[in-house]
């Protein structure tokens, strides 16, 4: 009993960060729509391939849908989170190719190991940590990155409005205690196809 309770306990705990999700609607909140430096045609672009991605994922298996994040970024797709084995990632980078408007997959999925609370805590504690430093630093938009982090190391997909501001983001996660790695794939707004005027 007292270990069911401690499961329940625990599920909740991470179920919590969900919440906010389904308020946002499919294309982000207008905040975000505004602040993103990538025009409305190539967000809405994005989140069209982002959907269509996560539907291929969640129909080929549901476990899927809390193990393997994704990010798209005018037309790059970004692939974070576990599977079982070597063949599933092949299978999902294929599955992410296939995907109409794809430029490139960057896969940074990683094999699962057998479930750790104290590694995956200071995971989400190292996630923490970045994410307030960049929405308190005046130098970064913390709403232009997603960040994941996995056994210390930082996973950062983004666009920066400068190299100033991704040279930045990547010394802020450096910063943190505890960080073996910083693996970033930020874009400029410069690499962009199309810009915002």
């Amino acid at each position: 009993m007292k270990n069911k309770l401690i499961f329940v306990f625990i599920g909740l705990f991470f179920l919590s960060s969900c919440v906010g999700t389904s308020s946002t609607g499919i294309f982000g909140t207008g905040v975000t729509v505004a602040m993103d430096p990538r025009t409305l045609g190539t967000q809405i672009d994005d989140s069209i391939m982002d959907k269509s991605l996560d539907a291929k994922l969640l129909s080929t298996n549901r476990s899927y849908l809390l193990n393997v994040k994704t990010k798209i970024i005018d037309g790059r797709i970004f692939i974070t989170g576990k599977v079982d084995t070597v063949e599933e990632k092949l299978k999902i980078t294929k599955m992410a190719w296939e995907i109409k408007g794809a430029r490139s997959v960057k896969n940074d999925l990683k094999i699962k190991d057998d479930f750790n609370f104290k590694q995956s805590a200071k995971d989400l504690l190292i996630t923490s940590q970045l994410k307030s430093a960049l929405i308190f630093n005046k130098k970064t938009k913390a709403v232009n990155y997603n960040i994941d982090t996995y056994k210390e190391t930082i996973y950062i997909y983004g666009i920066a409005e400068t190299s100033e501001e991704k040279d930045e983001v990547i010394e802020e996660a450096k910063q943190i205690l505890d960080v073996k790695d910083v693996i970033a794939s930020i874009l400029l707004v410069d690499d962009l196809r199309i810009q915002k005027n």
